[in-house]
């Protein structure tokens, strides 16, 4: 196997308790693992347990798991059992998730001859924590990756102390095996963002300011060539809306989203912020946004709305059915509503490589992307500002209606997810 300068690095000094791999996304800290892991575990005596630590279990084997079974076969790379061990070159080996604490609870008091940790900054920091007191053998070796996160992260704290750590930070261009074209490509997709920072520079950078950079930018310019669609009307595969309840403060919106054959694209095609004082208003309202979307473009595909307000989704799947397109009340369903912040990478990758628009109709999703803000607020987390200062309610609402296609998105350019 040929291995960069940078890999080669690593494999000369990785002999620390700790051995730390942070930086860019494919920039071959992951891969040089496939050979580290079995060298390691071979290597064990017997003095303790070997453990493997990834964000789920699921992650841990498709990110470790099954390239090394690709990689050395499965006679000697197994699969997870349903006791959560999987034999490694004829050792036994735990196989958990590090997200929740109690996924790892089971193995309090036991030492770690060996662990490695994949995507260390989306554990749990009890599980890190037990992990630090679990390494007691004298042999005890840790080798692990991460991709960047905030400066304030639990994990950039630990990386800056005074314990037994080699670590080595990896930018994009340090992966010399990359197809050139796909480096660029990349490097489009996280544009303007603090995903650039992270996942091509490879540094721990806050999320702050504006969300959209790019976006925002080309808005306020006043030419909006980047984002508009232009031309004949674009010829879409499915029609989704989304729909987001007020509360307190904020108003409902409707976005309606089109997405382009194969999942090239999405196109916002229109969208709606109101504020209606009765049920019966809010009724009115969807069935006439409904009936302008299919006007528009002959077609109403599916209908996903916040799930936590089962009433006002009833009463407009009544009015809907009292409607022309009663069959539409058919389509109806929540909204998977997955993590903000995937909602979040997906409209930027989408954004960052020419895959995203809006029409003319779709002005106030259009300002609510433009003024989307991180918040701030608390230096370890990356939240998005969501204090009524913002539209928060209609970027909600374009969200549920592109978040269920958000793996298809993103293979349709070959992205690695």
């Amino acid at each position: 196997m040929s291995f960069s300068p940078k890999q080669q690095e690593f494999l000369q000094n990785c002999n620390h308790r700790w051995n730390i791999k942070t930086g860019a996304t494919r920039s071959g800290k992951t891969f040089l693992d496939y050979t580290v892991i079995p060298k390691r575990i071979l290597k064990c005596r017997g003095d303790g347990l070997i453990v493997l630590l990834g964000n789920t279990k699921g992650t841990l084997e498709r990110n470790i798991l099954e390239p090394m079974r690709a990689l050395w076969s499965p006679a000697l790379v197994g699969q997870i059992s349903s006791n959560n061990t999987v034999s490694i070159f004829g050792k036994k080996c735990y196989a958990l998730g590090a997200d929740k604490i109690s996924q790892v609870s089971k193995l309090q008091g036991a030492a770690f001859e060996y662990c490695y940790g994949d995507e260390i900054t989306t554990w749990h920091e009890d599980v890190f924590q037990m992990l630090k007191s679990r390494l007691s053998c004298a042999n005890s070796r840790f080798d692990g990756t991460c991709n960047p996160d905030n400066p304030h992260h639990w994990f950039k704290k630990f990386l800056d102390s005074d314990a037994d750590i080699y670590k080595q930070a990896y930018t994009i261009d340090d992966n010399p095996f990359l197809d050139p074209v796909f480096v660029e490509n990349l490097k489009r997709e996280y544009s303007g963002t603090v995903y650039y920072n992270r996942f091509i520079l490879g540094e721990w950078a806050a999320a702050e300011g504006v969300i959209y950079r790019d976006f925002a930018n080309s808005i306020a310019s006043g030419g909006d060539l980047r984002f508009l669609w232009r031309g004949d009307a674009p010829q879409l595969m499915e029609v989704t809306i989304g729909v987001d309840f007020g509360g307190s403060g904020s108003k409902h919106a409707f976005v309606a989203t089109g997405t382009l054959a194969g999942y090239s694209g999405a196109v916002i095609l229109a969208s709606r912020r109101i504020e209606p004082d009765t049920p019966q208003a809010l009724e009115r309202a969807f069935v006439d946004f409904c009936l302008s979307v299919f006007s528009g473009y002959g077609r109403i595909d599916h209908i996903y709305c916040d799930s936590a307000e089962q009433v006002l989704i009833r009463g407009m799947q009544i009015a809907l059915r009292s409607s022309p397109l009663s069959w539409a009340a058919d389509h109806m369903g929540n909204a998977a509503k997955i993590e903000i912040n995937d909602r979040i990478r997906l409209v930027s990758i989408l954004m960052g490589v020419g895959r995203f628009w809006y029409m003319p109709a779709a002005a106030s999703a259009r300002d609510a992307l433009a003024t989307a803000l991180w918040s701030g607020k608390d230096p370890t987390k990356d939240e998005r500002l969501d204090d009524g200062s913002t539209d928060v309610d209609t970027l909600d609402a374009l969200e549920y209606s592109i978040e269920r296609n958000y793996k298809r998105f993103l293979k349709a350019r070959g992205h690695a997810i």
